[in-house]
């Protein structure tokens, strides 16, 4: 039996887009595209607000919990080039073992890092009202606290602004949104704003 090639049809069919189709296809997404993007910057935001918070509120309780455990004070803070704390809470935080509590890192000393924490995003801000927050070997703070919580605050971003307040007695407290104005709130009821 011998095969003979098919004819072509003049009416075949092609198949694929035509240009209008494709046209209104990416007008479409487009739109779709220009109504997404803001959202999904802030839902970026808020995660990694959410994420340097839970950071910071696990080395407060590792600092906390070394205290005790340790039986000696625990200092978090920043640390300069001498190695001693101060305000810059924008920058790395260190949690040392701080024998003599005078808020500085002395090696030679016996004391150690038990945890550093990385530098949070450039255009943001981490503020405390003090250079440092030492833990007794009980779990308390030594010498009392801030009456302002650490805060974090991303930049243009002033609504996702969190927080959070350390007691006298060392545990730690999240902010969270108490008055339902999608704003966090300290304990006392402040919005947590940076300065």
């Amino acid at each position: 039996m011998k095969n003979y090639p098919l004819k072509e049809s003049p009416y075949q069919k092609y198949s694929g887009f035509t240009l209008v189709e494709l046209m209104v296809t990416i007008a479409i997404s487009a739109v779709l595209m220009a109504i997404a993007l803001p959202n999904f910057s802030s839902f970026l935001v808020q995660t990694r607000v959410d994420n340097e918070i839970s950071q910071l509120q696990r080395l407060l309780l590792s600092a906390r919990n070394t205290a005790i455990n340790a039986e000696q004070s625990v200092t978090i803070c920043p640390l300069n080039a001498s190695k001693a704390c101060d305000t810059n809470w924008h920058n790395e935080i260190s949690v040392f073992i701080d024998i003599d509590s005078d808020k500085v890192y002395e090696p030679a000393s016996d004391e150690r890092i038990i945890i550093v924490k990385g530098a949070i995003n450039s255009s943001d801000k981490l503020q405390y009202g003090q250079d440092s927050l030492i833990y007794t070997p009980t779990g308390s703070i030594s010498g009392g606290v801030s009456a302002t919580p650490f805060k974090y605050c991303p930049k243009d971003y002033d609504d996702k602004s969190r927080g959070i307040t350390v007691s006298t007695s060392g545990r730690s407290y999240v902010t969270s949104d108490s008055d339902n104005d999608s704003i966090d709130e300290d304990r006392s009821g402040s919005e947590i704003t940076c300065s």
